[in-house]
């Protein structure tokens, strides 16, 4: 090519929208168990599968293709939480894997590193949208409480992180479809920040 540079443009949709509403869905509705409406069960296990777990991953490897380090990592990462999630509550189930269901202080602990790591990761949304940050500043107050709740065995704990994590889905489910209807609009129809 006799030094010029070629440049591909990258031409495919964003998925942050994808990640944004795997991730709002998924935890409005298992906060809304932990709220106390209602018992686990297979509705929340299925959409921490396939809208938490895989669709998020989905949104994440697209985010490394698009050179976004911010958005694969998590939404990889969080992807990958609600599967371990899944796995916590139906390993135990499986008799053949002799493993037994993890105590209020292995979840707390578990629920801490995650806290940590969104705490993290809420440092980097500082260079983002205000709706990101909201999202990541309320999953870190989720991580936490759960976290404080399952240590104490406090119920009444986790009923408040409950609400505050159904706060928390639904700043990610409107971010989703502000970055969705503003693209479709051409202009600033939901703000973001």
């Amino acid at each position: 090519m006799d030094g010029q540079e070629l440049k591909i443009k990258d031409s495919t949709g964003n998925p942050a929208p994808l990640g944004l509403l795997g991730f709002g869905m998924t935890t409005i509705l298992l906060n809304i168990h932990n709220a106390g409406f209602f018992e686990l069960n297979s509705m929340i296990i299925g959409m921490g599968i396939f809208m938490g777990g895989l669709a998020q991953i989905i949104a994440g490897i697209q985010e490394w293709k698009k050179n976004n380090t911010f958005g694969a990592t998590a939404f990889t990462a969080y992807g990958f939480f609600w599967l371990a999630l899944v796995a916590l509550w139906l390993l135990p189930s499986f008799n053949t894997l002799y493993v037994s269901k993890p105590n209020g202080i292995a979840v707390g602990f578990f629920l801490l590193v995650w806290g940590l790591f969104t705490t993290g990761m809420f440092i980097g949304t500082l260079k983002l949208s205000r709706a990101l940050q909201v999202v990541f500043a309320s999953l870190a107050v989720l991580f936490f409480l759960l976290a404080i709740g399952d240590f104490a065995g406090n119920k009444t704990i986790t009923v408040i992180a409950g609400f505050e994590g159904i706060f928390c889905g639904l700043s990610a489910f409107y971010a989703c479809l502000g970055l969705v209807i503003n693209e479709v609009h051409g202009k600033k129809i939901l703000p973001l920040g």
